[in-house]
Parts: C-alpha cells; sequence; structure tokens
C-alpha cells in the first residue's frame, strides 16, 4: 500500500513524526511536503497533489493530510472527483470511516492531536477495512451519482 502524506506549515512537525512513524513499520510514504517549515506555504498546495495520486490507484494507496485544523485540507481533497476524504478525530472516526465510506484519505488537526494519538487514528485507518455490506456500497453509488450529475465533463 502506497501512503502518500502531505502537509501545510501547521502541519509539518506532525507530518514529520507520522511519516518517521510509518517508514519504520516499512510502509511505502511518499512526501507531497511541505519538505520546510515556510509559514507562507498554503494547503491547497499539499491537498490536492496527494488526493490526486491517491486517486490514479485508489485500491493501493491511502492519503494523509495534515494541517492545523485539518478542515482546510478535507475541503480541498474532496475537489478531486471520487475522492472521499475526512476530518479524523479520534480512532473510533477513523475506524468508522474506512468500515462503513471507504474513506481513501484522512486529514489530521496538528492544533489539537498529539503525536500518540495521531498515530493510533493513522493505525485505525491504514488497518481497517471497507465492509463491503450492501447497505454501504448503496450509499457509495448514490454519491458516485451525485459526482456523475454535478461534474460532468
Amino acid at each position: 500500500m502506497k501512503i502518500f502524506i502531505g502537509a501545510d506549515h501547521r502541519g509539518f512537525s506532525l507530518k514529520e513524526d507520522i511519516k518517521s512513524y510509518l517508514l519504520s513499520k516499512s510502509d511505502e510514504v511518499i512526501d507531497m511536503g511541505t519538505h520546510e517549515l515556510d509559514l507562507n506555504d498554503d494547503y491547497p498546495d499539499f491537498a490536492y497533489p496527494v488526493a490526486q495520486e491517491v486517486m490514479k490507484d485508489p485500491a493501493n494507496s491511502r492519503g494523509i493530510l495534515i494541517c492545523g485544523s485539518a478542515m482546510g485540507m478535507d475541503v480541498v481533497a474532496n475537489k478531486v472527483r471520487g475522492m472521499r476524504a475526512t476530518v479524523a478525530y479520534s480512532k473510533f472516526s477513523a475506524q468508522h470511516a474506512r468500515q462503513n465510506d471507504d474513506i481513501l484519505v484522512i486529514t489530521l488537526a496538528a492544533d489539537v492531536l498529539k503525536e500518540r494519538e495521531a498515530q493510533d487514528i493513522v493505525d485505525a485507518f491504514l488497518t481497517t477495512p471497507f465492509s463491503g455490506e450492501e447497505r454501504h456500497i448503496r450509499r457509495l453509488q448514490k454519491i458516485a451519482e451525485i459526482e456523475r450529475q454535478n461534474f460532468k465533463e
């Protein structure tokens, strides 16, 4: 599984911690930036490329985005057609999002989460499978239909 990770200046430190944590477990981690602390960077510059990369192979990749609140990154990631991203604020929320909504990208709030909490959330996100239950598939199909209606090429 490829894990694409990105953060702005507010998420930079936590991104570095999460990246090291994942690499210590032998995960394939692709750091999409920021690669240095730059107080003038903008979260869309990192969220959008991560979401695009995940959508190239959603069955075999996941994304982790980190900013101060997690909300800006979430908004941007969900602008990519087919993307299902969400703010993950706890281990439970990450598990629920994977099981029920087949979430592909989580966003984390560096201003709120401690390193160990973020690691637990990431672990839950990466190890929890989609349930594949009919009701969840039906709901995802409805979301896909909404996208088809609103994002015609």
